[in-house]
């Protein structure tokens, strides 16, 4: 007879689980050793160790009904009561139990969910029925009105269900403000046909003045009054819908007339301007080259004005391009500037009399410190010699620095 903890297998064949119950007959084995039929029906408690983690697993990582669990553990159940298999079935009962309580657990919970979902949905419906309500009574935008009321037939559609009551209740105010907005929407349009003559006589005084306009050359100020033309267009509303299409196309012409001809001037300037942008790259690369290597502030300056003069007389650059090259020849500027204030410093008669004043008081200053040092060193104070000779050590720093500043201006 062979044996494991959870079965044996007797010896004519007959396989055996052990349970707490006792032992219960699984099966027969008579194709080979004892041992294989064990791994046999082992393979087989495996196969129901692996479905009910694949449950565990379902339950844990995904949305499952509590139904639906609680049915597959039933079955799962009934699977390992019946088991032909050999290993632990007490356990995987025990671990059937548990899945059971919490899916108990699970149903309560999503009972719970469906009664808030429930109530989330009678709010956001509430909401939806009350702005349907606020655009029906308050709205005279009918367009935006209009469209405002299918989005909100939408979001209605869109949003989850609340109990049938609360859902026909609310579908009944819905209906009533959309009947209202289309009431108050038909009384509106059927008093517009005066209105829309009169915008009809305001956009042809526009268009009479559009088309007295497309051969203008005065560019600047036709384009602002097309511009105000548009903005008066737009603001007199619609006349009736043929009318509409014909002064819109008479418009339109005379608006496209006018800035083609505009465009087709300003490209004419633009190639002249790209010219002047060209010529300026190239007395700018000119400046580069010659007025670093012009060591005389005042040759420099002279040299500087004639490159000055030419750039004036080029003209303007593309608006594309003026901020880079005319920033480019202000830098050169700068640095001849630079140059001159640098020069000045140095011949400076002021800062060079300031500046041999500073190292004449320094030395004087140096030289009365020493003697003081003198005095302190023959003393025998210790504490006076350090304080003495720090400040000596300070004043030679300052005393290099201004000799330094003195011998540039040398």
């Amino acid at each position: 007879m062979t044996t494991d903890p959870w079965g044996r297998v007797d010896d004519d064949g007959t396989v055996y689980v052990r349970t707490s119950e006792g032992e219960r007959v699984v099966g027969s084995w008579q194709a080979g050793a004892p041992e294989e039929a064990l791994a046999f029906f082992r393979r087989k408690y495996d196969a129901l160790v692996t479905e009910i983690d694949l449950l565990e697993k379902r339950l844990s990582t995904t949305d499952l009904a509590a139904s639906s669990a609680l049915a597959s553990v039933e079955k799962l159940r009934g699977n390992v009561r019946e088991a032909s298999a050999v290993g632990d079935l007490d356990a995987l009962t025990r671990r059937l139990d548990e899945l059971a309580e919490r899916i108990e657990q699970r149903r309560v919970e999503q009972k719970q969910e469906q009664e808030r979902a429930r109530e989330e949905a009678r709010g956001v419906k509430e909401r939806i029925a009350a702005e349907a309500e606020r655009v029906a009574e308050e709205t005279t935008h009918w367009k935006s009105g209009g469209e405002r009321m299918r989005q909100l037939v939408d979001e209605w559609k869109a949003a989850p269900r609340t109990d049938r009551s609360t859902e026909q209740a609310l579908w009944k105010r819905m209906s009533a403000a959309r009947n209202t907005f289309s009431k108050r929407r038909k009384a509106y349009f059927a008093n517009l046909d005066q209105q829309r003559e009169q915008v009809r006589q305001e956009k042809e005084r526009i268009v009479v003045e559009a088309e007295s306009l497309a051969d203008s050359t005065d560019w600047g100020p036709t384009s602002g009054r097309y511009r105000d033309l548009m903005q008066q267009w737009k603001a007199s509303g619609r006349a009736d819908r043929s009318s509409e299409e014909q002064l819109w196309s008479r418009f339109k012409a005379a608006q496209d007339q006018f800035f083609q001809a505009r465009n087709a001037a300003f490209a004419e300037r633009d190639a002249e301007l790209r010219e002047n942008a060209e010529a300026k790259e190239k007395l700018l690369t000119q400046a580069r080259e010659e007025l670093p290597a012009i060591t005389d502030p005042r040759e420099a300056r002279a040299r500087l004005r004639s490159f000055q003069e030419a750039w004036e007389e080029i003209g303007p650059v593309p608006r594309n391009s003026r901020d880079k090259i005319e920033g480019a020849f202000r830098k050169l500027e700068d640095s001849v500037r630079k140059a001159e204030d640098h020069e000045w410093q140095r011949t400076n008669p002021e800062a060079r009399a300031r500046a041999e004043a500073t190292v004449s008081q320094l030395r004087d200053s140096i030289a009365q410190l020493e003697s003081r040092l003198h005095t302190a060193r023959e003393n025998g104070d210790g504490s006076k010699v350090s304080e003495i000779e720090e400040t000596i050590a300070t004043q030679r720093s300052w005393l290099d620095e201004a000799e330094r500043a003195l011998s540039e201006m040398s």
